[in-house]
């Protein structure tokens, strides 16, 4: 055992007898690390800029709109609803429990860790600390190493305005993240790759610990044939935006290809061309408003998606790159064939594939042939098309006529299902996934229910029945006899 992983064995013992204090458990902990929070954002903000743009070559406009923003929100959502998320709510039970009470508690899971990943460096590590310190757990957040600049600002930064003994932030790359899955954990929170979740789950499964997998996987999006030329520019508009305007397309909710009709799919190449061109400009290589791969290895494996035999004929817009910057333009490949890499890989970059259809109803049998994605975004106006689409496929979520709005939603649950990953957070489902609904019962002693005690016969067989439907009056009229026993079983 290293010098590190005894350090963190003592770490992780101390934070575990700080919860067993009751200290984080307490609403007062709770909103002065929330408020913490909010502290180290308005504080911070321009760092945070800074770092997105040494890591990401994200622009301070999007950096607010994905990150910042983001999680301004969540937190003023957070203590506002706090004393009503920690309320106990009052259930029913069965008329066979005569006057008793029950209600749901909702109480804090213990140990949480969180693994984020480097694509959206904040809003990806602090949203689910958000609801973890909300629940009144204590956290040990581990930052993405590929995002460096970005995980040294958590590290160095972030403890300052956390109480340190409830709350780590921890630095390290792989060989870190081992040791930390070697430990014993009430919550993992992993956001990342399949590869990787995969090897979470075994780590998991070691100490019987649940996890929440936020993963990825190839969300596809549907054009349908729009009769009207402003709905045909709001849809492509919104397309573009969702797969290079966030990130460089490297977001595992962000459009991973286009399914439309072979009449349409010139219309829709010659629109994307323009558009681009307007947000982009002539030389998208100069304009600031485009993110940069994070690292040399997924630009080689983008490049490699790119130069592959079978697809680099299908390109018909942009392909340039320069390693040096780490820049891809916005590309449009149109019907790459179908088991090339990069139709059956997650892409994380900016590369759209476009695959012809001979009719638009054919892309629920294409989607639902491959792996569940994270999302669906379907653009039509074709109601029968949106209800087929709701119940003939399988998905984290499905949003009609944009991309991406689901991840800015309190309301809804964000997370994926099978490969794309299990599990939920955002608003209120943020504290529900780190918390426990501990089940209360009480009962007086003044009276009971003879039927559900021995000796048994078919008259108690009666009674129990008519109980466990909730009927009060049926009840009473099979004690006062009114009401004739169906019951005629002699089994012995």
């Amino acid at each position: 055992m290293d010098k590190f992983e005894k350090n963190l064995e003592r770490e992780v013992t101390a934070m575990r007898e700080c919860y067993r204090s009751g200290k984080t458990k307490q609403e007062s902990w709770r909103r002065s690390q929330l408020k913490g929070l909010q502290t180290f954002l308005k504080e911070k903000e321009v760092e945070i800029f800074r770092v997105l743009k040494q890591d990401l070559g994200k622009h301070y406009v999007e950096a607010f709109r994905d990150e910042v923003g983001l999680l301004r929100k969540s937190l003023n959502l957070a203590l506002k609803d706090l004393k009503k998320w920690m309320s106990s709510r009052e259930v029913k039970l069965p008329i066979i429990a005569l006057l008793s009470s029950a209600e749901l508690v909702p109480e804090p899971l213990g140990l949480i860790l969180v693994i984020s990943t480097w694509n959206f460096p904040f809003v990806l590590s602090l949203e689910p600390l958000i609801g973890a310190i909300a629940a009144g757990n204590g956290v040990v957040l581990k930052p993405s190493e590929l995002a460096p600049a970005c995980s040294s600002l958590l590290v160095n930064f972030l403890p300052n305005y956390l109480d340190s003994e409830a709350i780590k932030v921890i630095e390290g790359g792989p060989a870190v993240g081992e040791q930390l899955l070697q430990q014993k954990w009430d919550k993992i929170f992993f956001t990342g790759s399949a590869r990787v979740g995969r090897m979470i789950m075994s780590a998991a499964a070691k100490h019987l610990t649940p996890a929440t997998l936020e993963l990825g996987g190839k969300c596809p999006a549907v054009l349908d044939s729009l009769s009207w030329s402003w709905d045909k520019e709001v849809a492509v508009n919104r397309i573009i935006g969702a797969k290079y305007g966030s990130c460089a397309g490297q977001v595992c909710i962000s459009v991973d290809y286009l399914l439309v009709e072979k009449t349409f799919s010139s219309t829709v190449v010659e629109l994307m061309k323009v558009l681009i061109k307007k947000m982009y400009g002539d030389n998208p290589r100069e304009s600031h408003s485009v993110a940069r791969i994070i690292n040399k290895h997924h630009f080689l494996r983008l490049k490699n998606l790119l130069t592959d035999q079978m697809v680099k004929d299908s390109i018909v817009y942009g392909g340039s790159m320069d390693e040096d910057s780490l820049f891809i333009e916005p590309t449009i490949l149109v019907d790459p064939p179908l088991q090339s890499t990069i139709m059956t890989e997650e892409i994380f970059g900016p590369l759209l594939p476009i695959i012809t259809l001979d009719k638009i109803e054919d892309s629920i049998d294409f989607i639902n042939s491959r792996p569940k994605p994270l999302a669906i975004y379907a653009f039509t106006h074709n109601e029968v098309l949106r209800k087929r689409m709701v119940s003939e496929t399988s998905s984290g979520s499905v949003v009609f006529n944009d991309a991406i709005i689901q991840f800015v939603a309190d309301t809804i649950p964000f997370g994926g299902i099978g490969e794309s990953g299990f599990g939920k957070y955002h608003g209120k489902f943020s504290f529900d996934t780190f918390s426990h609904y501990k089940a209360i019962a009480r009962r007086s002693f003044l009276t009971d229910f003879w039927f559900r005690f021995p000796p048994w016969n078919n008259y108690k067989l009666e009674l129990l029945e008519t109980s466990y439907n909730y009927d009060y009056f049926g009840v009473l009229l099979v004690i006062l006899g009114l009401k004739k026993s169906r019951r005629r079983f002699d089994i012995n």
